[in-house]
Protein backbone atom coordinates (compact mmCIF):
# COMPACT_ATOMS: atom_id res chain seq x y z
CA UNK A 1 0.00 0.00 0.00
CA UNK A 2 1.56 3.35 -0.99
CA UNK A 3 1.56 6.30 1.38
CA UNK A 4 -0.02 8.46 -1.32
CA UNK A 5 -1.91 8.01 -4.56
CA UNK A 6 -1.66 10.84 -7.09
CA UNK A 7 -4.41 11.06 -9.70
CA UNK A 8 -2.98 12.41 -12.95
CA UNK A 9 0.56 12.64 -14.31
CA UNK A 10 0.44 16.21 -15.54
CA UNK A 11 3.25 18.52 -14.41
CA UNK A 12 1.51 19.33 -11.13
CA UNK A 13 0.83 15.70 -10.32
CA UNK A 14 4.43 14.77 -11.09
CA UNK A 15 5.79 17.66 -9.01
CA UNK A 16 3.61 16.61 -6.08
CA UNK A 17 4.73 12.99 -6.40
CA UNK A 18 8.40 14.01 -6.53
CA UNK A 19 8.14 16.12 -3.40
CA UNK A 20 6.35 13.36 -1.48
CA UNK A 21 9.01 10.88 -2.59
CA UNK A 22 11.70 13.33 -1.43
CA UNK A 23 10.05 13.26 2.00
CA UNK A 24 10.32 9.48 2.13
CA UNK A 25 6.74 8.63 1.19
CA UNK A 26 5.94 5.78 -1.16
CA UNK A 27 3.94 7.19 -4.09
CA UNK A 28 1.85 5.71 -6.90
CA UNK A 29 0.73 7.95 -9.79
CA UNK A 30 -2.23 6.84 -11.92
CA UNK A 31 -2.66 8.46 -15.33
CA UNK A 32 -5.65 7.89 -17.62
CA UNK A 33 -3.77 8.61 -20.85
CA UNK A 34 -1.31 6.14 -22.42
CA UNK A 35 1.56 8.51 -21.64
CA UNK A 36 2.35 11.02 -18.88
CA UNK A 37 2.63 14.78 -19.16
CA UNK A 38 -0.89 16.18 -19.26
CA UNK A 39 -0.56 19.40 -21.28
CA UNK A 40 3.25 19.07 -21.50
CA UNK A 41 3.78 16.60 -24.33
CA UNK A 42 5.33 16.50 -27.80
CA UNK A 43 5.31 14.15 -30.77
CA UNK A 44 6.07 13.82 -34.49
CA UNK A 45 2.42 13.52 -35.48
CA UNK A 46 2.40 16.39 -37.98
CA UNK A 47 5.48 15.26 -39.93
CA UNK A 48 8.10 12.63 -39.06
CA UNK A 49 10.90 15.20 -39.42
CA UNK A 50 9.22 17.80 -37.19
CA UNK A 51 8.78 17.75 -33.41
CA UNK A 52 5.48 19.38 -32.45
CA UNK A 53 4.31 20.30 -28.95
CA UNK A 54 0.79 19.04 -28.48
CA UNK A 55 -0.31 21.68 -25.98
CA UNK A 56 1.97 24.14 -24.15
CA UNK A 57 5.29 25.17 -25.67
CA UNK A 58 6.95 28.21 -24.06
CA UNK A 59 7.68 28.26 -20.34
CA UNK A 60 8.49 31.62 -18.70
CA UNK A 61 6.74 30.52 -15.51
CA UNK A 62 8.77 27.32 -15.41
CA UNK A 63 11.97 29.32 -15.84
CA UNK A 64 11.03 31.55 -12.90
CA UNK A 65 9.53 28.83 -10.69
CA UNK A 66 11.36 28.20 -7.42
CA UNK A 67 9.46 24.91 -7.22
CA UNK A 68 11.00 23.52 -10.40
CA UNK A 69 14.39 25.03 -9.59
CA UNK A 70 14.55 23.00 -6.37
CA UNK A 71 13.91 19.78 -8.30
CA UNK A 72 17.16 20.28 -10.27
CA UNK A 73 15.77 18.78 -13.47
CA UNK A 74 19.02 19.55 -15.27
CA UNK A 75 20.39 16.50 -13.45
CA UNK A 76 17.77 14.48 -15.35
CA UNK A 77 18.96 15.84 -18.69
CA UNK A 78 16.56 18.78 -19.13
CA UNK A 79 18.04 21.62 -21.17
CA UNK A 80 16.45 24.91 -22.20
CA UNK A 81 16.71 26.87 -25.44
CA UNK A 82 15.79 30.46 -26.36
CA UNK A 83 14.81 32.13 -29.62
CA UNK A 84 16.90 35.19 -30.59
CA UNK A 85 14.06 37.39 -29.30
CA UNK A 86 11.27 36.59 -26.86
CA UNK A 87 8.14 37.73 -28.66
CA UNK A 88 6.97 40.08 -31.36
CA UNK A 89 3.72 41.85 -32.17
CA UNK A 90 3.80 42.95 -35.83
CA UNK A 91 1.39 45.43 -37.34
CA UNK A 92 0.11 45.34 -40.89
CA UNK A 93 2.05 48.49 -41.82
CA UNK A 94 5.35 46.69 -41.13
CA UNK A 95 6.06 48.13 -37.68
CA UNK A 96 6.75 45.61 -34.94
CA UNK A 97 6.96 45.71 -31.15
CA UNK A 98 9.61 43.26 -29.96
CA UNK A 99 10.42 41.97 -26.50
CA UNK A 100 14.12 41.20 -26.51
CA UNK A 101 16.06 39.39 -23.80
CA UNK A 102 17.95 42.60 -22.95
CA UNK A 103 15.85 45.44 -21.59
CA UNK A 104 17.96 48.03 -23.40
CA UNK A 105 17.11 46.43 -26.75
CA UNK A 106 13.41 46.28 -25.92
CA UNK A 107 13.49 49.93 -24.91
CA UNK A 108 15.31 50.96 -28.08
CA UNK A 109 12.69 49.24 -30.21
CA UNK A 110 9.81 50.87 -28.36
CA UNK A 111 11.44 54.27 -28.85
CA UNK A 112 10.69 53.87 -32.57
CA UNK A 113 6.99 54.09 -31.65
CA UNK A 114 7.51 57.05 -29.28
CA UNK A 115 10.87 58.32 -27.97
CA UNK A 116 9.67 58.60 -24.37
CA UNK A 117 8.67 54.95 -24.29
CA UNK A 118 12.26 53.77 -23.95
CA UNK A 119 12.45 55.31 -20.48
CA UNK A 120 8.91 54.12 -19.69
CA UNK A 121 9.85 50.49 -20.35
CA UNK A 122 13.06 50.83 -18.36
CA UNK A 123 11.06 52.25 -15.45
CA UNK A 124 8.65 49.30 -15.50
CA UNK A 125 11.54 46.87 -15.59
CA UNK A 126 13.37 48.61 -12.75
CA UNK A 127 10.26 48.16 -10.59
CA UNK A 128 10.28 44.47 -11.55
CA UNK A 129 13.92 44.05 -10.57
CA UNK A 130 13.04 45.38 -7.09
CA UNK A 131 9.81 43.45 -6.48
CA UNK A 132 9.81 40.64 -9.06
CA UNK A 133 11.57 37.93 -7.01
CA UNK A 134 9.18 38.47 -4.12
CA UNK A 135 6.18 38.57 -6.47
CA UNK A 136 7.22 35.17 -7.85
CA UNK A 137 7.85 33.74 -4.39
CA UNK A 138 4.47 34.98 -3.12
CA UNK A 139 2.69 33.72 -6.22
CA UNK A 140 4.12 30.21 -6.01
CA UNK A 141 3.56 29.56 -2.30
CA UNK A 142 0.34 28.53 -0.53
CA UNK A 143 -2.20 31.28 0.10
CA UNK A 144 -1.87 33.40 2.16
CA UNK A 145 1.86 33.88 1.45
CA UNK A 146 2.82 34.99 4.93
CA UNK A 147 6.61 35.31 4.82
CA UNK A 148 6.98 36.20 1.17
CA UNK A 149 3.91 38.44 1.48
CA UNK A 150 5.50 40.47 4.24
CA UNK A 151 8.69 40.88 2.22
CA UNK A 152 6.67 41.82 -0.85
CA UNK A 153 4.64 44.38 1.10
CA UNK A 154 7.85 46.07 2.26
CA UNK A 155 9.28 46.13 -1.25
CA UNK A 156 6.03 47.35 -2.77
CA UNK A 157 6.03 50.24 -0.33
CA UNK A 158 9.53 51.17 -1.41
CA UNK A 159 8.57 50.80 -5.09
CA UNK A 160 5.53 53.06 -4.93
CA UNK A 161 3.12 51.27 -2.63
CA UNK A 162 -0.50 52.04 -3.36
CA UNK A 163 0.33 53.66 -6.68
CA UNK A 164 1.94 50.48 -7.94
CA UNK A 165 -0.91 48.37 -6.55
CA UNK A 166 -3.36 50.61 -8.40
CA UNK A 167 -1.46 50.18 -11.66
CA UNK A 168 -1.48 46.40 -11.37
CA UNK A 169 -5.24 46.43 -10.75
CA UNK A 170 -5.87 48.45 -13.91
CA UNK A 171 -7.25 47.04 -17.14
CA UNK A 172 -4.31 46.48 -19.45
CA UNK A 173 -5.65 49.00 -21.97
CA UNK A 174 -5.60 51.72 -19.31
CA UNK A 175 -2.20 50.66 -17.97
CA UNK A 176 -0.74 50.86 -21.47
CA UNK A 177 -2.27 54.28 -22.03
CA UNK A 178 -0.84 55.59 -18.77
CA UNK A 179 2.62 54.17 -19.30
CA UNK A 180 3.29 54.56 -23.02
CA UNK A 181 2.83 57.35 -25.55
CA UNK A 182 3.17 54.99 -28.51
CA UNK A 183 1.55 51.74 -29.56
CA UNK A 184 4.53 49.40 -29.08
CA UNK A 185 4.59 49.11 -25.31
CA UNK A 186 0.82 48.89 -25.18
CA UNK A 187 0.89 45.96 -27.61
CA UNK A 188 3.41 44.01 -25.52
CA UNK A 189 1.40 44.41 -22.32
CA UNK A 190 -2.00 43.71 -23.90
CA UNK A 191 -0.89 40.75 -25.98
CA UNK A 192 0.62 39.10 -22.91
CA UNK A 193 -2.56 39.72 -20.92
CA UNK A 194 -4.52 37.85 -23.61
CA UNK A 195 -2.52 34.69 -22.93
CA UNK A 196 -5.21 34.28 -20.28
CA UNK A 197 -8.96 34.79 -20.64
CA UNK A 198 -8.73 38.49 -19.80
CA UNK A 199 -9.98 41.22 -22.09
CA UNK A 200 -8.02 44.48 -22.37
CA UNK A 201 -10.80 46.11 -20.34
CA UNK A 202 -10.84 43.56 -17.48
CA UNK A 203 -9.74 44.67 -14.02
CA UNK A 204 -6.40 43.09 -13.17
CA UNK A 205 -5.48 42.38 -16.78
CA UNK A 206 -2.83 45.09 -16.46
CA UNK A 207 -1.15 43.18 -13.64
CA UNK A 208 -1.19 39.93 -15.61
CA UNK A 209 0.16 41.61 -18.74
CA UNK A 210 2.89 43.25 -16.66
CA UNK A 211 3.78 39.95 -14.98
CA UNK A 212 4.10 38.02 -18.25
CA UNK A 213 5.97 40.85 -19.97
CA UNK A 214 8.44 41.22 -17.13
CA UNK A 215 8.95 37.46 -16.87
CA UNK A 216 9.72 37.49 -20.56
CA UNK A 217 12.16 40.34 -20.04
CA UNK A 218 13.95 38.72 -17.09
CA UNK A 219 13.69 35.00 -17.96
CA UNK A 220 12.71 34.86 -21.62
CA UNK A 221 10.16 32.40 -23.01
CA UNK A 222 12.38 29.27 -23.03
CA UNK A 223 11.53 25.88 -24.50
CA UNK A 224 12.83 22.41 -23.58
CA UNK A 225 15.42 21.17 -26.05
CA UNK A 226 13.87 18.39 -28.10
CA UNK A 227 10.24 19.18 -27.29
CA UNK A 228 7.91 19.88 -24.39
CA UNK A 229 7.95 16.17 -23.57
CA UNK A 230 11.54 16.55 -22.38
CA UNK A 231 10.25 18.43 -19.31
CA UNK A 232 7.83 15.59 -18.54
CA UNK A 233 10.54 13.00 -19.12
CA UNK A 234 12.78 14.74 -16.58
CA UNK A 235 10.03 14.77 -13.95
CA UNK A 236 9.24 11.09 -14.56
CA UNK A 237 12.91 10.09 -14.47
CA UNK A 238 13.42 11.90 -11.17
CA UNK A 239 10.34 10.31 -9.64
CA UNK A 240 11.32 6.78 -10.65
CA UNK A 241 14.87 7.21 -9.35
CA UNK A 242 13.30 7.99 -5.98
CA UNK A 243 11.15 4.89 -6.00
CA UNK A 244 7.90 6.40 -7.24
CA UNK A 245 5.56 4.29 -9.38
CA UNK A 246 3.85 5.64 -12.50
CA UNK A 247 1.05 3.67 -14.17
CA UNK A 248 -0.38 5.02 -17.42
CA UNK A 249 -3.62 3.89 -19.00
CA UNK A 250 -5.19 3.66 -15.53
CA UNK A 251 -8.24 5.88 -15.28
CA UNK A 252 -9.39 6.64 -11.73
CA UNK A 253 -13.18 6.29 -11.50
CA UNK A 254 -13.66 7.33 -7.88
CA UNK A 255 -12.00 8.40 -4.67
CA UNK A 256 -12.80 5.99 -1.85
CA UNK A 257 -14.05 7.89 1.22
CA UNK A 258 -14.62 6.26 4.59
CA UNK A 259 -15.56 8.15 7.72
CA UNK A 260 -15.05 11.47 5.94
CA UNK A 261 -11.51 10.59 4.92
CA UNK A 262 -9.98 9.66 1.54
CA UNK A 263 -8.42 6.20 1.91
CA UNK A 264 -7.67 5.36 -1.71
CA UNK A 265 -9.10 5.23 -5.21
CA UNK A 266 -10.86 2.81 -7.50
CA UNK A 267 -9.90 2.54 -11.15
CA UNK A 268 -12.22 2.23 -14.13
CA UNK A 269 -11.12 -1.41 -14.33
CA UNK A 270 -12.40 -2.04 -10.81
CA UNK A 271 -9.03 -2.17 -9.04
CA UNK A 272 -8.83 -0.65 -5.59
CA UNK A 273 -5.62 1.22 -4.76
CA UNK A 274 -5.39 2.06 -1.06
CA UNK A 275 -3.49 5.09 0.22
CA UNK A 276 -2.03 5.01 3.70
CA UNK A 277 -1.81 8.78 4.15
CA UNK A 278 -3.24 10.88 1.30
CA UNK A 279 -4.82 11.14 -2.14
CA UNK A 280 -3.75 14.05 -4.35
CA UNK A 281 -5.79 14.94 -7.43
CA UNK A 282 -4.29 16.64 -10.47
CA UNK A 283 -7.78 17.00 -11.94
CA UNK A 284 -10.25 19.79 -12.55
CA UNK A 285 -12.27 20.86 -9.53
CA UNK A 286 -15.67 19.90 -11.02
CA UNK A 287 -14.35 16.46 -11.98
CA UNK A 288 -12.85 15.87 -8.54
CA UNK A 289 -15.91 16.84 -6.55
CA UNK A 290 -18.77 15.81 -8.82
CA UNK A 291 -17.35 12.67 -10.43
CA UNK A 292 -14.60 11.25 -8.21
CA UNK A 293 -15.80 12.14 -4.70
CA UNK A 294 -19.55 12.34 -5.04
CA UNK A 295 -22.06 14.84 -3.73
CA UNK A 296 -22.90 12.76 -0.65
CA UNK A 297 -19.52 13.69 0.87
CA UNK A 298 -19.80 17.44 0.19
CA UNK A 299 -21.63 20.34 1.75
CA UNK A 300 -24.60 21.99 0.10
CA UNK A 301 -22.65 25.26 0.01
CA UNK A 302 -19.75 23.76 -1.93
CA UNK A 303 -22.15 22.16 -4.39
CA UNK A 304 -23.84 25.55 -4.93
CA UNK A 305 -20.44 27.18 -5.44
CA UNK A 306 -19.53 24.59 -8.06
CA UNK A 307 -22.58 25.66 -10.05
CA UNK A 308 -20.89 29.06 -10.39
CA UNK A 309 -17.48 27.68 -11.34
CA UNK A 310 -16.31 29.41 -14.53
CA UNK A 311 -14.07 27.83 -17.13
CA UNK A 312 -11.64 29.93 -19.10
CA UNK A 313 -11.95 30.34 -22.87
CA UNK A 314 -12.03 27.35 -25.19
CA UNK A 315 -8.95 26.87 -27.37
CA UNK A 316 -8.44 25.95 -31.02
CA UNK A 317 -4.92 24.99 -32.15
CA UNK A 318 -3.25 24.25 -35.48
CA UNK A 319 0.20 22.69 -35.88
CA UNK A 320 2.22 23.02 -39.09
CA UNK A 321 5.30 21.55 -40.68
CA UNK A 322 6.60 24.44 -42.83
CA UNK A 323 9.01 24.02 -45.71
CA UNK A 324 10.67 27.39 -45.01
CA UNK A 325 10.78 30.32 -42.60
CA UNK A 326 7.63 32.40 -42.15
CA UNK A 327 7.67 35.39 -44.58
CA UNK A 328 6.73 38.10 -42.11
CA UNK A 329 6.09 41.57 -43.53
CA UNK A 330 7.78 42.90 -40.40
CA UNK A 331 11.25 41.27 -40.50
CA UNK A 332 11.73 41.73 -36.72
CA UNK A 333 9.17 38.96 -36.18
CA UNK A 334 11.46 36.39 -37.79
CA UNK A 335 13.64 35.97 -34.71
CA UNK A 336 10.83 35.76 -32.14
CA UNK A 337 9.80 32.47 -30.60
CA UNK A 338 6.28 33.77 -29.96
CA UNK A 339 4.40 36.13 -32.27
CA UNK A 340 1.12 37.86 -31.38
CA UNK A 341 -1.21 38.46 -34.32
CA UNK A 342 -3.93 41.06 -33.77
CA UNK A 343 -4.67 44.44 -35.30
CA UNK A 344 -3.52 46.50 -32.33
CA UNK A 345 -5.12 46.81 -28.91
CA UNK A 346 -8.43 47.64 -30.58
CA UNK A 347 -8.22 44.32 -32.42
CA UNK A 348 -7.71 42.53 -29.10
CA UNK A 349 -10.73 44.30 -27.61
CA UNK A 350 -12.86 43.38 -30.62
CA UNK A 351 -11.72 39.75 -30.35
CA UNK A 352 -12.48 39.55 -26.61
CA UNK A 353 -15.86 41.23 -27.07
CA UNK A 354 -16.89 38.70 -29.68
CA UNK A 355 -15.98 35.84 -27.34
CA UNK A 356 -17.90 37.48 -24.49
CA UNK A 357 -20.94 37.58 -26.78
CA UNK A 358 -20.56 33.87 -27.57
CA UNK A 359 -19.36 34.53 -31.13
CA UNK A 360 -16.58 32.77 -33.01
CA UNK A 361 -14.23 35.66 -33.87
CA UNK A 362 -13.97 36.49 -37.56
CA UNK A 363 -10.33 37.70 -37.24
CA UNK A 364 -9.02 35.60 -34.35
CA UNK A 365 -6.16 36.81 -32.19
CA UNK A 366 -3.52 34.17 -32.83
CA UNK A 367 -0.57 33.24 -30.64
CA UNK A 368 1.97 31.88 -33.10
CA UNK A 369 4.94 29.73 -32.12
CA UNK A 370 8.13 29.40 -34.18
CA UNK A 371 9.59 26.34 -32.51
CA UNK A 372 12.59 25.71 -34.75
CA UNK A 373 13.54 29.36 -34.29
CA UNK A 374 13.48 28.72 -30.54
CA UNK A 375 15.07 25.25 -30.68
CA UNK A 376 16.91 24.19 -33.87
CA UNK A 377 16.43 20.49 -32.99
CA UNK A 378 12.72 20.68 -33.79
CA UNK A 379 12.99 20.36 -37.60
CA UNK A 380 15.55 20.25 -40.42
CA UNK A 381 17.59 23.36 -41.16
CA UNK A 382 15.72 25.83 -43.33
CA UNK A 383 12.28 24.59 -42.21
CA UNK A 384 10.04 25.55 -39.31
CA UNK A 385 7.93 23.60 -36.83
CA UNK A 386 5.14 26.05 -36.09
CA UNK A 387 1.78 26.28 -34.39
CA UNK A 388 -0.89 28.82 -33.57
CA UNK A 389 -3.76 28.79 -31.15
CA UNK A 390 -6.69 31.07 -30.62
CA UNK A 391 -9.50 31.30 -28.12
CA UNK A 392 -13.21 30.72 -28.57
CA UNK A 393 -16.31 30.91 -26.37
CA UNK A 394 -17.00 27.92 -24.15
CA UNK A 395 -20.55 28.05 -25.53
CA UNK A 396 -20.88 29.26 -29.10
CA UNK A 397 -24.04 31.20 -29.92
CA UNK A 398 -23.10 32.44 -33.40
CA UNK A 399 -20.26 32.89 -35.86
CA UNK A 400 -19.00 36.41 -36.55
CA UNK A 401 -17.36 35.00 -39.68
CA UNK A 402 -18.91 33.55 -42.83
CA UNK A 403 -18.61 29.82 -42.11
CA UNK A 404 -21.52 29.16 -39.77
CA UNK A 405 -19.35 27.48 -37.13
CA UNK A 406 -21.57 26.14 -34.35
CA UNK A 407 -19.19 24.21 -32.08
CA UNK A 408 -20.11 20.75 -33.39
CA UNK A 409 -16.50 20.52 -34.61
CA UNK A 410 -17.18 18.09 -37.40
CA UNK A 411 -14.61 17.94 -40.20
CA UNK A 412 -16.12 20.91 -42.06
CA UNK A 413 -16.04 23.18 -39.01
CA UNK A 414 -12.53 22.18 -38.04
CA UNK A 415 -11.22 22.85 -41.54
CA UNK A 416 -13.06 26.18 -41.74
CA UNK A 417 -11.64 27.37 -38.42
CA UNK A 418 -8.12 26.23 -39.32
CA UNK A 419 -8.41 28.14 -42.59
CA UNK A 420 -9.51 31.21 -40.63
CA UNK A 421 -6.45 30.98 -38.37
CA UNK A 422 -4.23 30.60 -41.44
CA UNK A 423 -5.88 33.64 -43.03
CA UNK A 424 -4.95 35.65 -39.92
CA UNK A 425 -1.32 34.56 -40.25
CA UNK A 426 -1.39 35.35 -43.96
CA UNK A 427 -2.37 38.96 -43.21
CA UNK A 428 0.99 39.45 -41.50
CA UNK A 429 3.02 36.98 -43.57
CA UNK A 430 1.82 36.88 -47.19
CA UNK A 431 2.86 33.59 -48.74
CA UNK A 432 2.62 31.66 -45.48
CA UNK A 433 0.12 29.13 -46.84
CA UNK A 434 2.42 28.17 -49.70
CA UNK A 435 4.95 26.89 -47.13
CA UNK A 436 2.60 24.44 -45.41
CA UNK A 437 3.88 20.91 -45.89
CA UNK A 438 1.46 19.36 -43.40
CA UNK A 439 -0.95 20.50 -40.72
CA UNK A 440 -2.80 19.07 -37.76
CA UNK A 441 -5.98 20.50 -36.26
CA UNK A 442 -6.72 20.30 -32.54
CA UNK A 443 -10.28 21.49 -31.94
CA UNK A 444 -11.58 22.12 -28.39
CA UNK A 445 -13.16 18.66 -28.24
CA UNK A 446 -9.92 17.07 -29.46
CA UNK A 447 -7.90 18.81 -26.77
CA UNK A 448 -10.31 17.60 -24.09
CA UNK A 449 -10.16 14.04 -25.41
CA UNK A 450 -6.36 14.14 -25.15
CA UNK A 451 -6.38 15.70 -21.66
CA UNK A 452 -9.58 15.74 -19.63
CA UNK A 453 -8.40 18.73 -17.58
CA UNK A 454 -8.67 20.84 -20.76
CA UNK A 455 -12.45 21.16 -20.60
CA UNK A 456 -13.48 22.10 -24.15
CA UNK A 457 -9.92 23.35 -24.59
CA UNK A 458 -9.80 25.48 -21.41
CA UNK A 459 -6.05 25.62 -20.80
CA UNK A 460 -6.04 27.26 -17.35
CA UNK A 461 -8.42 24.92 -15.48
CA UNK A 462 -10.73 27.82 -14.71
CA UNK A 463 -10.90 31.51 -15.45
CA UNK A 464 -7.98 33.80 -14.58
CA UNK A 465 -10.40 36.61 -13.72
CA UNK A 466 -10.14 38.11 -10.23
CA UNK A 467 -13.39 36.55 -9.02
CA UNK A 468 -11.83 33.07 -9.25
CA UNK A 469 -8.33 33.70 -7.89
CA UNK A 470 -6.60 33.38 -4.48
CA UNK A 471 -9.31 32.74 -1.85
CA UNK A 472 -11.91 32.28 -4.58
CA UNK A 473 -10.07 29.51 -6.45
CA UNK A 474 -11.67 27.17 -7.35
CA UNK A 475 -14.62 28.22 -5.15
CA UNK A 476 -14.88 30.67 -2.24
CA UNK A 477 -12.94 29.17 0.64
CA UNK A 478 -9.30 29.24 1.63
CA UNK A 479 -7.46 29.31 -1.68
CA UNK A 480 -5.51 26.28 -0.53
CA UNK A 481 -5.14 22.65 -1.69
CA UNK A 482 -7.00 21.12 1.26
CA UNK A 483 -10.51 19.87 0.42
CA UNK A 484 -13.51 19.19 2.67
CA UNK A 485 -12.53 15.51 2.63
CA UNK A 486 -9.68 14.72 5.01
CA UNK A 487 -6.59 13.37 3.33
CA UNK A 488 -7.71 14.59 -0.13
CA UNK A 489 -5.84 17.47 -1.79
CA UNK A 490 -6.44 19.40 -5.00
CA UNK A 491 -3.11 19.41 -6.86
CA UNK A 492 -4.05 20.90 -10.22
CA UNK A 493 -4.18 24.34 -11.82
CA UNK A 494 -7.75 24.54 -10.51
CA UNK A 495 -6.11 25.46 -7.19
CA UNK A 496 -4.10 28.59 -6.37
CA UNK A 497 -2.11 30.04 -8.11
CA UNK A 498 -3.74 28.62 -11.23
CA UNK A 499 -2.66 27.91 -14.79
CA UNK A 500 0.77 27.79 -16.35
CA UNK A 501 3.57 25.26 -16.09
CA UNK A 502 5.31 26.06 -12.81
CA UNK A 503 4.40 23.20 -10.48
CA UNK A 504 3.10 25.38 -7.65
CA UNK A 505 -0.34 23.73 -7.22
CA UNK A 506 1.31 20.31 -7.04
CA UNK A 507 3.95 21.53 -4.61
CA UNK A 508 1.34 23.22 -2.42
CA UNK A 509 -0.72 20.03 -2.29
CA UNK A 510 2.33 17.95 -1.36
CA UNK A 511 3.27 20.35 1.43
CA UNK A 512 -0.30 20.28 2.73
CA UNK A 513 -0.31 16.48 2.77
CA UNK A 514 2.97 16.46 4.68
CA UNK A 515 1.67 18.82 7.35
CA UNK A 516 -0.12 17.57 10.49
CA UNK A 517 -3.69 16.81 9.61
CA UNK A 518 -5.01 18.82 12.55
CA UNK A 519 -5.00 21.95 10.41
CA UNK A 520 -7.66 20.53 8.11
CA UNK A 521 -10.81 21.53 9.99
CA UNK A 522 -9.65 25.09 10.60
CA UNK A 523 -8.61 25.62 6.98
CA UNK A 524 -11.92 24.41 5.56
CA UNK A 525 -14.49 25.61 8.02
CA UNK A 526 -15.75 28.08 5.40
CA UNK A 527 -16.56 25.25 3.00
CA UNK A 528 -18.34 23.15 5.61
CA UNK A 529 -20.86 25.75 6.75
Amino acid sequence: MPDAVVIGAGPNGLVAANLLADAGWSVEVLEAQPEPGGAVRSDRGVHPDHVSDLFSSFYPLAAASPVLARLDLAAEGLRWSHAPSVLAHPLRDGRCAVLHRRAQETSAGLAEFAPADADAWQALYEVWTRVGPDVVQALFTPFPPVRSGLRLAARLRAAGGLRLARELALPVRRLGEEQFAGEGGRLLLAGNALHADLSPEAAGSGGFGWLMSMLGQSHGFPVPVGGAGALTAALVSRLRRRGGVLRCGERVASVVVRGGRAVGVRTAGGEGVDARRAVLADTSAPALYRELVGEEHLSARLLRDLERFQWDFATFKVDWALTGPVPWTAPQASGAGTVHLADGVDGLTRFAAQIAAGQVPDEPFALFGQMTTADPTRSPAGTESAWAYTHLPQRITSDAGPDGITGRWDTREQEAMADRVEAQVERYAPGFRALIGARRILAPTTLQAMNENLHNGAINNGTTALHQQTVFRPTPGTGRPETPVKGLYLASAAAHPGGGVHGAPGANAARAALRPHGLHTLLHRAQRI
